[in-house]
Parts: C-alpha cells; structure tokens; sequence
C-alpha cells in the first residue's frame, strides 16, 4: 500500500491569496491597502450601475467631511452604503469616468 502524502494542517487555499499575510504589515500600510479595495470595489459598481443608482450627499461639515455613498444594487435587492471623508471622495472621483456619473453636487452642499 502506497502512503499518500498528506496535506500539513492549516494548508488552506487562502493562504494563497495576495492579503493571506496582510496581518504581519504595518498598520499604516494595511489601512491603506484596505482603502484601496474598497475604492476599487466602489468605482466597478458605479460604472456597472450607471449614474440612476448612485447618490452622494454630505453628512458632516465640521470637525470633518463626511460623504455618504449610496448605491443600489437591484440584482441583490439591496443598496451598499459607504461613508467616506473627503480625501477618498476625492480619490474615488479621481477618475473621469466616474466623476461623470456621480457629479460634483456633494461638494457643493
């Protein structure tokens, strides 16, 4: 009989993926990777969507900006909402084509 060779304990697929040692980063570094998905993640479903879903309004002035992003997502019966200060709102309008389908409206009010 033949011994088959056996995975070690703790072998998962996910360790294969790119974040699987973000823990051993800084923090500093893995906030900012984190805020990169997520504005990646925003931007592909705003340019899915088209500019009917989204809606961006200011919820805070003072002591800090603060955006909030809704986007409806009708395949899932459900809106996605992201609060976002006005450095990622920036990044995330960054974009052109994004920028077109949002507006400029939440900076003004």
């Amino acid at each position: 009989m033949l011994a088959r060779a056996m995975k070690p304990p703790g072998a998962y697929k996910i360790a294969g993926r790119q974040r699987s040692f973000e823990g051993c980063l800084e923090p500093s570094v893995r906030s900012a990777r984190r805020i990169e998905r997520i504005l990646g993640s925003l931007r592909s479903q705003i340019l899915e969507g088209g500019r009917d879903r989204v809606r961006l309004r200011r919820v805070f002035k003072d002591p800090r900006e603060v955006y909030r992003l809704e986007l409806e997502v009708p395949e899932l019966a459900c809106q996605r909402i992201t609060l976002l200060d006005r450095e990622a709102l920036e990044r995330l309008l960054s974009a052109e084509d994004v920028r077109a389908l949002v507006g400029r409206s939440a900076f003004a009010g």
